[in-house]
């Protein structure tokens, strides 16, 4: 059974402008980016009973899906010139996997608890040894293994449960 119009919009009006940065990151066409997130509702609109997990999770891998179904009906056919004599240049379907899982981890990182991020941000994205981060955070070395522990394995829920598979 498909989702009434009110949820439809609503999706459209929580997710649109995120899915819409999503695509325009892998391609920069703003017609492209609207004609993917549309197509991308529509599925979801189609196809309700299906999604398990995160919503959002389930809008960006049909996001992704789209993009690459694009990226291969463009390469399966003459390229089209624009006015100006060059080729529409077509997302790669590797950029895109690319910025899908960081849009993933980013999200996932949201829902880690403060303390829990800020030992995994210093230690993996800064790039701080357990040292470096202790003093960084103000807390024993100690403290910044265990935190970082556990946030691993907190993470690896998350996406588990936000239906990112490994």
């Amino acid at each position: 059974m498909p989702l009434d119009e009110d949820v439809v919009a609503s999706i459209y009006r929580d997710h649109g402008a995120a899915l819409r940065r999503f695509v325009l990151s892998a391609s920069h066409d703003p017609q492209l980016a609207e004609d993917v997130v549309q197509e991308t509702v529509l599925r979801v609109w189609q196809h309700t009973p299906e999604i398990t997990g995160s919503l959002r999770s389930y809008l960006y891998r049909t996001a992704r899906n789209i993009m690459i179904d694009n990226y291969r009906r463009a390469r399966r056919r003459p390229a089209e010139t624009l006015e100006s004599g060059l080729t529409e240049p077509a997302a790669d379907p590797e950029r895109v996997d690319e910025l899908l899982n960081r849009v993933l981890v980013e999200e996932a990182l949201l829902r880690l608890s403060k303390e829990h991020r800020d030992v995994l941000v210093a230690l993996h994205y800064r790039r701080f040894t357990v040292n470096e981060a202790a003093v960084q955070l103000n807390i024993p070395s100690g403290t910044v293994k265990s935190r970082a522990f556990y946030a691993v394995r907190a993470m690896r829920t998350i996406l588990d449960e936000m239906g990112v598979e490994r």
